[in-house]
């Protein structure tokens, strides 16, 4: 049976299993992070031409960051160096910044989490560089799609299963297979606590979504099958089929008659192109 915790204003956390449901400190907290991320993600947009490193955009990103008052809360995370992960084209998650150089065609997955005053802005978006084919664009636009319906299923009394059957159900609508080895989480105070949210589900399973709930859903779509094996280096997770991979991430809340998005972009760049 699932366990609920309420979180008292300003309590310290570990993660023990139970889901935590937070207050209007959180809420806050969770808007400055939030938008700090976002903020992050459109600045980055000049960067996304061919020809940029990707330790480049990592380090403007660790940069910003910094200049805001907040830390990379990935690095130094599990050993990890970097401040954030940028995965391109067939790279599903965790892709490690390098001086691999932007092609034309390239899409790219930027995921960062800035840690502000004891809060985790967890997001990642799309880009297109130069000019990318019709099929890639059309796998960014239906995993963007993905994400947005399933948010429509995050309200009370809905389940965790109604997001991730949205994701799917609309996935395989274009035949394309939702990646099953890595989740959503629990994110605020720490950076990954329950619960673990699935991208395919059946509707009214899983724990009930209750308000207080902060989490990410964050759907990673291939054009071939869904499965997908971790490199070497023990980060980088790649399609096992080469086949083009694709992903959008966003930190919510449950609120009484809805969700609150905490990482919606300011500019207004919610999906490529961005203009």
């Amino acid at each position: 049976m699932t366990e609920y915790v309420t979180v008292p204003a300003g309590a310290p956390l570990t993660r023990n299993g139970a889901i935590h449901l937070y207050g209007e400190d959180a809420a806050t907290g969770m808007r400055r992070a939030g938008r700090l991320a976002a903020e992050i993600l459109d600045a980055i947009v000049p960067m996304m031409v061919p020809g940029t490193e990707t330790r480049d955009i990592d380090d403007a990103i660790r940069r910003h960051m910094l200049r805001e008052g907040a830390v990379p809360a990935t690095l130094g995370y599990r050993g990890y160096t970097h401040s954030s992960c940028i995965s391109i084209n067939h790279v599903v998650c965790h892709g490690i910044p390098s001086e691999r150089a932007l092609k034309d065609g390239d899409i790219v997955n930027v995921d960062v989490t800035p840690l502000l005053d004891g809060w985790h802005g967890d997001t990642s978006r799309m880009y297109l560089v130069g000019d990318v084919s019709l099929k890639a664009r059309r796998l960014v636009d239906v995993t963007y799609e993905c994400l947005m319906l399933g948010l429509e299923q995050a309200r009370p009394g809905n389940f965790l299963g109604d997001i991730a059957h949205a994701v799917q159900s609309h996935a395989e609508r274009h035949r394309y297979g939702v990646v099953r080895d890595f989740c959503g989480h629990g994110v605020g105070r720490l950076f990954h606590d329950a619960p673990e949210v699935v991208h395919v589900g059946r509707p009214g399973t899983g724990p009930e979504l209750r308000p207080g709930m902060i989490f990410t859903v964050e759907p990673m779509i291939n054009i071939g099958r869904p499965d997908v094996k971790l490199l070497d280096d023990g980060w980088t997770a790649v399609t096992r089929d080469r086949s083009l991979s694709a992903q959008f991430e966003h930190s919510i809340m449950i609120t009484d008659d809805g969700c609150e998005i905490f990482t919606t972009s300011p500019a207004g760049l919610h999906s490529p192109p961005y203009a």
